[in-house]
């Protein structure tokens, strides 16, 4: 089985093969070891079994690379430069749209913030990312995170549904409801997502589904078009004025978010103010 590498991490992972190769074997590493091969012109490069067996001490060396170069940016003691944040769509559209980064940009105006929005999970060991602002905890070792806040959901429908369906009067109610609801195979942003279909439904009967959508933002506006019921972070769904709550008595949802970085820049100065501005601001709002 062959391993593909595109573009410029194809030569970096062939240079750090080398290297690693090379102090086991001298010069032979370097013309006796086919470490790759290339594959269907232009699109990359297949790994030896010689190169499958190092790549994993190569992609080693070349975080711990990545984690010297960001310690080492991080010691000029600069508050200036980009930092580059990793966030649910719902999420960063929430910050933009608060004005935090334009209050931020006013105090630091040397700081240039970079949002990285999307379902994907930021890898920071790799350095895809300066900071990330995750919905779950973090269990990675090599990370710090700080509590940012507590975001709260209910059940939502649009007025336009309602009009058409009615509202449901109580959980059982749901069973004849049409539900929206997140996708099997998408990467869910907290867990249990998908609790409408069991809450107040011991028997686990199959619940009327029209719709399933891989991200947040997207149940939010198949919601506000009137196309079914859904759970909505409460952030989110005050943002519109075509949806009201249903079930408000349903106990509330409650997802705790994180603001995380490489311990390797817990000492830099444009992560600090940008974590310590995010952090007053957020307190300050009703999120």
């Amino acid at each position: 089985m062959t391993t593909t590498l595109n573009g410029m991490r194809a030569v970096a992972v062939a240079l750090l093969l080398a290297l690693v190769a090379a102090g086991c074997g001298g010069d032979r590493a370097f013309t006796g070891l086919r470490l790759m091969v290339p594959n269907t012109p232009g699109s990359g490069y297949d790994l030896t079994a010689q190169g499958a067996l190092l790549l994993v001490d190569a992609e080693q060396v070349e975080a711990a690379v990545d984690a010297l170069q960001r310690r080492m940016a991080a010691l000029d003691g600069a508050g200036q430069g980009h930092v580059r944040v990793a966030s649910l769509v719902t999420v960063g559209q929430r910050i933009i749209s608060s004005g935090f980064i334009e209050r931020f940009h006013d105090l630091h105006p040397g700081i240039t913030v970079e949002m990285l929005m999307g379902q994907r999970v930021a890898d920071l060991a790799r350095g895809e990312a300066d900071v990330a602002i995750r919905m779950v905890m973090p269990r990675q070792p090599g990370l710090v995170q700080r509590h940012l806040l507590t975001v709260r959901s209910h059940v939502y429908a649009a007025h336009s549904y309602i009009q058409k369906y009615g509202k449901p009067k109580s959980i059982d109610e749901l069973d004849q409801h049409r539900l929206i609801i997140f996708g099997e195979d998408a990467r869910a942003p907290v867990q249990d997502v998908n609790w409408l279909l069991r809450e107040g439904n011991p028997d686990q009967a199959a619940r009327l589904v029209v719709l399933r959508v891989n991200n947040t933002y997207g149940i939010f506006r198949a919601v506000e078009s009137g196309l079914g019921i859904a759970s909505l972070p409460d952030y989110l769904a005050r943002e519109s004025t075509k949806i009201d709550m249903v079930l408000p008595e349903l106990n509330v949802r409650t997802t705790d978010v994180y603001f995380t970085y490489p311990e390797e820049l817990r000492h830099s100065k444009r992560i600090a103010v940008f974590r310590d501005f995010l952090l007053r601001k957020v307190a300050e709002t009703r999120f």
